[in-house]
C-alpha cells in the first residue's frame, strides 16, 4: 500500500492491519535518516543464516534491532550480551508482527565514533604536512650491528621479537628502551625513548612494537607528538603494532610497517640460516669456478711447454729450412731459365719458318688478279645482255607504245578509267589522255 498517501487518511477511512502497518514503516523511514544510536547489547541471538537479532538497551527503553549477514560479515571483533555499542541503523517497523525495529547497517564499540574521528582528522593533517611521503623514508640497514626495541618489558610482544632475533641473528645486539605502551602518559615515554635513542645513536635501526589490541589500547600510537618524535627521528624506524589489520598514525610515519612484532624482528634481522645456505652456495661456485680456471691454465702450461724448444735447437732448426729454401730457390731459378730457353728456340724456329716467300706471293698476286679481271669483264656482259632484254620488255610493255599506234584512254571526272559505256551518263565530263597530251570532254551520247 505503499502507493497511498497518509495526507489522503481521514477519520472515516477504514484500514486493514496490513495497511496500517505499511503506512507506519513508510511514515517512519521518511521521517528519519540513518541514525547513530548507543545502547547495551541484550537478548543476542545468531542464527544459522548469519543474520543477528538482539535488543538495544539503556536504563529505561529498548528497541529490537537485526543486523543482516551481508553487513555483520566484516566486523572483526565478536558481539556479545552486556557490551556498550553504537549503531547505524534505519528506523523502521517490521509489517508483519507490526514491531518497532532498527534495521542496522554499521556498528562499533561505543566510544570508538569519536577515537575514529580523532584518527582520521590527524591522519588527514599529517598527511597534508608531507610525512608521511615516501620521499622522507630512511632506508633499512641489510646488516644492522645493533637493533633497538621500544616496547613494554611486560608484554609479549617483547618476547615474540626477541624469539625472532636469537633464531634468526644470535649473534646481534640488542638494546632495549623500556616505556609503557599504553594507558595516559604512554605516547610521552615513546617519544623520550625515541629521542633517548637517538642521542646515544648506539643502534642502527629501531624496533617501535606492540600486541594487539583494540583501537583504545593502541591509541599512544596514535598522538601528534609520536609521529612528529618518529618523523625527526636520525635512527630508521620499524613499526609493528597490533595485528594485520591494525594501522596506527605511526604506521603511516614509519620507514617501515610490518604487520605484527615478528614481522618487524624478521625485517631488521638477517636469517643467518638463509645467508649460510647463501654463502655456501658462493663458496661452492666459486671452487668450480677456481677449479675450472686451474684445469684451463694447467692445459695453457702443458700447450706452452710443449711449444716450448731449446734455443739451439730452434737455431738449427731455422739453418735447416733455410738451406732447404735456398735449394728450393736455385732448382726453381735453374728450371725458370731452362723453360725460357726452350721457349726462345721454338719461338725462333717458329719465326724462321713463317718468313715469307715474295716472289712466289708475287706470282699469285699476279694470277689472282687476272683471274679477277676477266671474271668482272664477264659478268658486266652478262648483265649488259639482260638490261637489253629487259629494255625492249619495258617498251613493249609500256602504255603511250599502245597510244603512238592510235589509242586512247578514258577516265571519268575521278581520275577512273572507264572500259565500259554503261560506266558513263549524258553531260558526263571526261577525260581523254592521246600518245601525246590530253583532252577533256562532254559525253552527248553513249551506246
Amino acid at each position: 500500500m505503499d502507493h497511498l498517501s497518509t495526507a489522503s487518511l481521514n477519520a472515516h477511512t477504514l484500514l486493514s492491519v496490513s495497511e496500517l502497518n505499511s503506512y507506519a514503516r513508510a511514515l517512519l523511514e521518511l521521517s528519519f535518516p540513518l541514525l547513530w544510536i548507543r545502547g547495551e547489547v541484550s537478548n543476542l541471538k545468531q542464527y544459522p543464516s548469519g543474520h543477528w537479532y538482539f535488543l538495544l538497551k539503556d536504563k529505561d527503553a529498548q528497541i529490537r534491532c537485526v543486523m543482516f549477514r551481508q553487513k555483520n560479515q566484516w566486523l572483526d571483533w565478536s558481539l556479545r550480551d552486556g557490551m556498550q555499542i553504537e549503531v547505524q541503523a534505519l528506523v523502521t517497523l517490521y509489517e508483519a508482527r507490526g514491531e518497532f525495529q532498527l534495521n542496522v547497517e554499521h556498528i562499533r564499540q561505543a566510544g570508538l565514533g569519536n577515537l575514529y574521528e580523532a584518527f582520521e582528522k590527524l591522519k588527514s593533517k599529517l598527511q597534508a604536512a608531507g610525512i608521511f611521503d615516501a620521499i622522507h623514508k630512511k632506508n633499512i640497514p641489510e646488516f644492522p650491528k645493533r637493533i633497538g626495541v621500544i616496547t613494554s618489558l611486560n608484554t609479549a610482544a617483547l618476547y615474540d621479537i626477541l624469539s625472532t632475533l636469537r633464531h634468526r641473528m644470535p649473534s646481534l645486539p640488542i638494546i632495549i628502551y623500556p616505556t609503557p605502551v599504553q594507558g595516559k602518559d604512554a605516547a610521552k615515554s615513546i617519544v623520550t625513548m625515541i629521542e633517548l635513542a637517538g642521542k646515544r645513536a648506539e643502534c642502527d635501526v629501531l624496533l617501535l612494537c606492540r600486541g594487539g589490541g583494540s583501537i583504545e589500547d593502541l591509541w599512544a600510537f596514535n598522538e601528534e607528538i609520536v609521529a612528529y618524535a618518529i618523523f625527526h627521528s636520525v635512527i630508521p624506524i620499524v613499526t609493528g603494532i597490533g595485528h594485520e589489520t591494525d594501522f596506527t598514525i605511526a604506521d603511516f610515519v614509519a620507514d617501515k610497517r610490518a604487520p605484527t612484532p615478528t614481522g618487524a624482528a624478521q625485517i631488521v634481522s638477517p636469517d643467518t640460516q638463509e645467508i649460510a645456505k647463501h654463502l655456501n652456495h658462493l663458496y661452492h661456485r666459486i671452487e668450480r669456478a677456481y677449479k675450472h680456471e686451474i684445469e684451463r691454465r694447467m692445459q695453457t702450461l702443458d700447450l706452452l711447454c710443449h711449444r716450448l724448444i731449446d734455443p739451439r735447437e730452434s737455431i738449427k732448426h731455422q739453418v735447416n729450412r733455410l738451406q732447404h729454401l735456398r735449394e728450393k730457390l736455385l732448382f726453381c731459378w735453374s728450371r725458370k731459365i731452362e723453360k725460357m730457353d726452350s721457349e726462345n728456340r721454338h719461338l725462333q724456329r717458329r719465326f724462321f719458318s713463317s718468313a715469307p716467300n715474295l716472289e712466289h706471293m708475287l706470282n699469285q698476286q699476279f694470277e689472282r688478279s687476272s683471274k679477277l679481271h676477266k671474271a668482272i669483264n664477264y659478268y658486266l656482259e652478262r648483265q649488259g645482255t639482260k638490261l637489253v632484254h629487259y629494255q625492249t620488255q619495258l617498251t613493249h610493255l609500256n602504255p603511250k607504245s599502245v597510244l603512238q599506234r592510235g589509242y586512247s584512254i578514258t577516265s571519268n571526272a575521278e581520275g577512273k578509267i572507264l572500259r565500259d559505256s554503261s560506266q558513263i551518263n549524258i553531260d558526263d565530263s571526261i577525260q581523254v589522255t592521246l600518245a601525246e597530251g590530253w583532252v577533256k570532254a562532254k559525253v552527248s551520247d553513249a551506246g
